[in-house]
């Protein structure tokens, strides 16, 4: 019975891992712009 009950809970352990680091590398990086100057022509 622990076997099955230690197994089950490894196995949703994993799945719950996977799903956050699917998740995780999917997300936008979001880099800063270039602030630009106030007079474009300089």
């Amino acid at each position: 019975m622990a076997d099955g009950y230690l197994e089950k809970h490894q196995a949703d352990y994993e799945a719950r891992k996977e799903a956050y680091l699917r998740k995780k590398r999917h997300l936008p990086y979001s880099r800063p712009k270039p602030q630009r100057p106030d007079d474009e022509a300089l």
